[in-house]
């Protein structure tokens, strides 16, 4: 069956079921790890500076509560719904739980495509989202964040429309502009997170760093953080993609320009006038490299193309890259992989650390956010080559059952 067939959110509860076998956890509780708290889905009609009214949905799932409010990013993309945000929030849960940071999963969204929509139109767009949700936000009970298709302007109207009905409180959303109570580091926090998990299994694989090749799929915000940082370190990247397709040197390409033609002009890679092989956006994840950094969308990695893969270590930059059944082929193969929930964690520490400095009306130097992610995800790293080692399973698995562990025991606790 072709990767898009399958039901995303089913794809999550694999993994959450081979965690709960080895935990042992009844039906029931397995029951209540699965299922979402609430669901909402409604209607944002627009009326576009053409003049003619255009009907979007809006979508918020919230999925578990049990060891703090809701924690989630809006999604921007035409082709979002229901199921998608299920599988997301679900993943939202485990990543919390697995990083140890105060919130349950959300996920949420509207089925639009940004880049067709002038700045007035989304903005009208988002604040109509904010009015919908209105009391079921806030920053005890759900707290939004930037996305694919969304940034921190899109935060800062979440912000000005919440505050009209609610007062002024930054801590309702995260990742917003700093001149609004935003973090610093907050941008570049996944793919900063992403980078030091990398350089950390490459040491626990007796991989140099300094001589690594390493692929990334993706250079929005994710992706090309992360290569710069990466490149910093020493690290040759050989291989980036965006939607416009692919650019490969087996020396290393400049990441330097990279990194600057998207940030200031938005250029595809393919367009940079990289001294570089074009290629179809696809093969990338087939080259021949150290390292592969799946940092774009869902299901890349699946059934059918992961034995193509010849990357010894996959670090999952992006929520949901690699399907259950490829997973598990990749496991047999000996393929080392960095699951999502723990290599793209960087972005909601980050935004739990905004939370806090919101709520102290104090913010932190640069530095000492660097510091407390490391910390974070540090000791998340250490946790899962720990389960790993002692269960003998792969580090999804180990993931998946420490978080799994930790939300059912806040379960436990609260009581029903």
């Amino acid at each position: 069956m072709h990767p898009e067939r399958h039901s995303l959110a089913r794809e999550v509860q694999a993994f959450v079921e081979r965690a709960a076998d080895l935990l042992d956890i009844s039906d029931q509780m397995r029951d209540l790890l699965r299922s979402p708290y609430r669901e909402l889905q409604f209607e944002l009609p627009l009326r576009g500076n053409n003049g003619h009214l255009r009907e979007f949905r809006g979508f918020r799932v919230q999925h578990n509560q049990s060891r703090g409010p809701f924690k989630g990013g809006l999604r921007y993309h035409r082709d979002v719904n229901l199921d998608h945000f299920r599988a997301l929030a679900e993943t939202m849960t485990m990543k919390c739980a697995l990083v140890d940071v105060p919130f349950g999963g959300a996920k949420g969204g509207i089925n639009c495509d940004p880049s067709t929509l002038a700045a007035n139109e989304r903005e009208v767009l988002t604040k109509r989202f904010v009015e919908r949700m209105g009391p079921l936000l806030g920053p005890g009970r759900d707290i939004p964040a930037p996305d694919m298709g969304t940034s921190s302007q899109e935060m800062a109207w979440i912000l000005d429309a919440y505050t009209e009905d609610y007062g002024y409180q930054p801590a309702v959303v995260t990742g917003k502009p700093l001149q609004l109570g935003g973090s610093p580091g907050r941008a570049s926090a996944t793919g900063r997170g992403a980078m030091l998990l990398t350089a950390w299994v490459a040491e626990e694989h007796g991989i140099d760093l300094s001589q690594a090749s390493i692929a990334i799929q993706g250079f929005g915000k994710v992706g090309r953080h992360a290569a710069r940082l990466l490149a910093e370190r020493g690290a040759s990247i050989v291989a980036v993609s965006d939607s416009s397709g692919a650019v490969y040197n087996p020396a290393g390409l400049d990441v330097k320009k990279l990194f600057e033609a998207k940030e200031n002009n938005r250029t595809r890679v393919a367009d940079c006038g990289l001294d570089a092989e074009i290629i179809d956006g696809e093969e990338l994840l087939y080259r021949d490299v150290d390292i592969l950094i799946p940092a774009a969308i869902e299901r890349v990695i699946h059934g059918d193309n992961c034995r193509r893969i010849r990357a010894k270590v996959i670090v999952e930059a992006a929520n949901l890259p690699t399907t259950s059944d490829a997973d598990l082929a990749l496991e047999k193969a000996g393929t080392t992989v960095v699951p999502d929930i723990l290599a793209n964690a960087g972005g909601v520490v980050v935004s739990y650390l905004e939370y806090v400095q919101n709520h102290q009306r104090y913010r932190w130097e640069e530095s000492r956010i660097h510091d407390e992610l490391e910390r974070k995800l540090a000791a998340a790293w250490q946790d899962v080559r720990g389960r790993a080692t002692s269960d003998d399973v792969s580090y999804r698995t180990a993931a998946y059952e420490i978080a799994c562990q930790r939300v059912a025991e806040a379960i436990e606790l609260r009581g029903f």
